[in-house]
């Protein structure tokens, strides 16, 4: 359901998208970062050890792969809508369900069905973005959505810190059933798009099922499915990265508290969510090959700016610098996937694309922390600003990012 490029107004349905798809990317991002600020208390309690902790994540960015092919497939067989409020469904459920979590058996089943939920959301989220609103818009809604990823961040920093000291960590996820509420509001405001009804009518694709093998159909679409898919396991490196470690390195490197190193993650979150509505307006104005180009080369450059600071106020503002730049990328993905892929396989290829990226740039953290016990910070910085020059050498390999050209020239 598109409205013209004229029409600066957003009607009803519009409305509640948005708003649905930004709540939910909120909600879920909030459950799965319950996990960060409860995972010291969780060792301590249940007695395991590191290597059984850091499987927790490991076995959750699993689940959002699964997830993610599971519900890109319904999403693009059955509806996006219905499909839409199933995963906040599991993923709220899965969660609340740590909350009665025994030992570290449980919490690896819980993890695994909340990873499910999670990863199988963001698709089907973006493709109802993208065929609500018209093309010149995309960019900037999708951006808008992943904005609501960072507040769920902030949500669960707040309520860890109020909930944890005083009923545990337990109590924490069972906080994870307020997602739940969303999906009335979803059932009963929300429609499926004219473009997915009308694909939907057509007898050979109600004949045919949804099939990965679909983004790999000719050596064409093969190579821009695996090149998205490079772009967007940088990406998630790159935000495991700096979220999951800089913190730890600046607290040795300046000796700061963890409540100074707490501003310097909300500094980082800030400069993400504004680096993300500066992209989205930039991608659906100059097209994607300069937005990508400009915020790649950026990043690359930006993530050495925290070698060079030397106390709190440059931290806070090297941070924020490069949450701008490397993590405002990131609506922009599921803005380029739905461009460039049909109506019929839309959700599979943004859950696919950017599930496998989930699973592999995880694993960022792995390599970060072996680069952190054998080499100084520099090179630390310099592996990541590696990984971000690899990402713009590909994205410039992709054939169909040059046709999708500039808004304003159509």
């Amino acid at each position: 359901m598109e409205t013209t490029t004229q029409d600066h107004a957003l009607n009803t349905h519009q409305k509640w998208t948005i708003a649905s798809t930004s709540a939910g990317f909120a909600l879920e991002n909030m459950d799965v970062m319950f996990l960060s600020f409860a995972l010291s208390s969780i060792i301590a309690d249940l007695h395991i050890s590191g290597a059984q902790a850091g499987l927790i994540s490991s076995i959750t960015n699993l689940g959002m792969l699964v997830g993610g092919v599971l519900f890109g497939i319904l999403a693009d067989r059955f509806g996006r809508v219905r499909t839409f409020s199933h995963t906040i469904f599991i993923f709220a459920f899965a969660t609340a369900a740590m909350g009665f979590a025994s030992n570290i058996t449980w919490i690896y089943v819980f993890r695994f069905l909340a990873g499910v939920g999670a990863g199988g959301e963001y698709g089907v989220g973006i493709t109802l973005i993208a065929e609500s609103f018209s093309r010149d818009k995309i960019g900037k809604m999708t951006s808008v959505a992943a904005i609501g990823g960072q507040i769920g961040a902030i949500l669960a920093a707040v309520a860890a810190a109020f909930i944890i000291p005083a009923l545990g960590w337990k109590a924490l996820f069972v906080l994870g059933l307020v997602p739940v509420a969303l999906t009335y509001f979803i059932r009963r405001h929300l429609h499926e798009s004219d473009e997915f009804l009308a694909a939907k009518q057509a007898p050979r694709d109600q004949q045919k099922p949804v099939q990965i093998r679909a983004l790999f159909k000719t050596p064409k679409l093969a190579y821009q499915t695996v090149a998205l898919m490079i772009m967007v396991i940088v990406q998630i490196a790159g935000y495991f990265g700096l979220m999951n470690w800089l913190p730890a390195i600046m607290q040795q490197k300046l000796g700061l508290t963890v409540s100074g190193s707490s501003v310097w993650m909300i500094a980082t979150i800030v400069g993400m969510s504004i680096g993300m509505m500066t992209f989205g307006s930039i991608l659906d104005y100059f097209g994607p090959r300069r937005a990508f180009g400009i915020f790649l080369i950026a990043s690359a450059i930006a993530v050495f700016s925290i070698t060079l600071a030397f106390n709190q106020l440059t931290l806070v503002l090297a941070g924020a610098i490069i949450g701008f730049f490397s993590n405002g990328m990131f609506g922009g993905y599921g803005a380029v996937i739905s461009r460039l892929y049909p109506t019929e396989i839309r959700s599979t290829a943004n859950n696919v694309i950017v599930n496998v990226g989930r699973a592999i740039g995880g694993f960022s953290s792995v390599a970060i922390g072996f680069l952190m016990d054998h080499y100084t910070l520099t090179v630390v910085m310099g592996f990541l600003s590696v990984l971000y020059i690899i990402s713009f050498t590909v994205m410039l390999t992709i054939p169909s990012l040059r046709k999708m050209g500039v808004v304003n020239e159509d």
